[in-house]
């Protein structure tokens, strides 16, 4: 660092004053009075100019005497040098020395006129070796370009900017730079202060091998997922479809061997119930899949029929309170995610709760969108919930959620079962108009 406070001159003055004084003459080997030579009147342009350079070289004594000055700039046959004085140690030194900071006083190369300790241990060098030391060549050889553009526009203005220094044994460290003009070296020398990024880089390293490793976990699950999708559909074409079409096969036989029209009859009613059976059966598994209805009329239209077949197939009634679901024009990813994760929670209940009547109620806002399902069944433990999430599927629930920035929550009821799914809806994308409102 060099001046506290810009001075009018921090250049160091030359002894003495310019101009010559008459000398005293004396006659030698002569007698009577002695004769004196006047002095040479000084012009008053130049009187004016001595006093003027007398008041500075006051000024600059005193600021050096008071602490004010501890670096000066010296002109001399090797250029301008900096010279510091020994003796005073400025509060603003102490302040710069004690940063968690680094920071450097540079000529306008780029050479180190000063440094504190704390850029010094970022180099691995004592300060005093730090002097005179181009940063360019401390810095990345491929980034050295680039700051020596940050030199050139700190000279205007402020710069800034992401730069690797080497270190002890060449390791390289990540820093931000920022450097401004010095107004006490009239554009002369700059001033740098040198933030260390090690730690935040650190930080910003694990986040993104925490980010993989989630990315990593999330595909697991949906691989998992898919897996197990296609085990329950090669199931249930198994133990339904199958068993179906087996004894339609076992039917026809029976029929090419009946010798009576009465018992082809008979036997032609019985395989065309079956092949209805199988119709409803194949369907059900299709709209399990991916419900066309969804696509065709929308979330309200399907949940209707799904509460439909579902209190058929189970006999559990259900109470749908749609609300103004149909008329929010909810996006398509939040439809059909709301309809698989009610599709799993009315699964729980029929599979685990015991429950007679369940209650699906809609609460639908400009920005987000609540359902709720309700059973009257036995409730859950929630620490036999948290063990067993993977069998109830309730971790599959949660992740569907949250890939729409939403939230899954369970609460026990005095009796039964409470569900609650809020989904945003402010950073979803619109929905898809109908058919007949697009544009050709």
């Amino acid at each position: 660092m060099s001046n506290k406070r810009a001075h009018p001159d921090s250049r160091v003055l030359a002894a003495g004053l310019p101009g010559k004084a008459g000398a005293l003459q004396k006659s030698r080997g002569r007698s009577g009075p002695s004769l004196r030579k006047l002095p040479t009147p000084t012009p008053p342009d130049q009187q004016t100019k001595l006093r003027a350079r007398l008041k500075t070289a006051e000024e600059t004594l005193r600021a050096i005497q008071s602490g004010e000055v501890d670096a000066l700039m010296v002109s001399g046959p090797r250029g301008e040098q900096v010279a510091s004085l020994k003796g005073g140690e400025p509060s603003y030194r102490m302040l710069v020395e004690a940063m968690s900071e680094g920071a450097a006083t540079l000529s306008r190369d780029g050479d180190v006129l000063y440094c504190n300790r704390r850029f010094a241990e970022l180099i691995g060098k004592p300060p005093a070796k730090m002097i005179e030391v181009a940063v360019q060549s401390l810095v990345a050889e491929t980034e050295q370009d680039r700051f020596k553009a940050l030199l050139a526009d700190a000279q205007k203005a402020v710069a800034k900017g992401e730069f690797n220094l080497r270190g002890t044994g060449g390791s390289l460290i990540p820093v931000y730079l920022s450097l401004n003009r010095l107004r006490g070296y009239k554009g002369r020398a700059l001033g740098m202060v040198i933030t260390d990024l090690s730690e935040q880089k650190r930080v910003q390293a694990a986040e993104i091998k925490q980010t993989e490793a989630t990315r990593r976990l999330l595909l697991e699950h949906t691989l998992s997922a898919q897996e197990e999708e296609r085990r329950r559909i090669a199931r249930e074409l198994h133990d339904e479809a199958g068993q179906l079409l087996t004894a339609l096969l076992v039917g026809l036989r029976t029929m090419e061997d009946a010798r009576k029209l009465a018992d082809v009859k008979i036997q032609g009613h019985r395989l065309r119930e079956i092949t209805a059976q199988a119709i409803d059966e194949v369907g059900r598994l299709a709209r399990g899949l991916h419900p066309t209805v969804l696509d065709d009329h929308g979330l309200g239209v399907a949940l209707s029929r799904y509460a439909a077949e579902y209190t058929k197939t189970h006999g559990i009634a259900v109470n749908l309170a749609l609300g103004e679901t149909d008329s929010c024009n909810l996006p398509s990813a939040v439809q059909i995610t709301l309809y698989r994760i009610l599709q799993e929670a009315m699964t729980n209940v029929a599979r685990h709760s015991g429950a007679k009547a369940v209650s699906i109620q809609f609460n639908c806002s400009a920005t987000s969108v609540e359902v709720a399902v309700i059973d009257d069944g036995r409730g859950f433990d929630a620490k036999a919930v948290a063990v067993s999430s993977q069998r109830l599927g309730i971790q599959s629930m949660r992740e569907r959620a949250a890939m729409l920035g939403g939230t899954l929550s369970f609460a026990p009821q005095r009796k039964g079962t409470r569900i609650l799914v809020h989904v945003p809806l402010d950073s979803q994308p619109l929905a898809d108009p109908p058919p007949e409102t697009r544009s050709a």
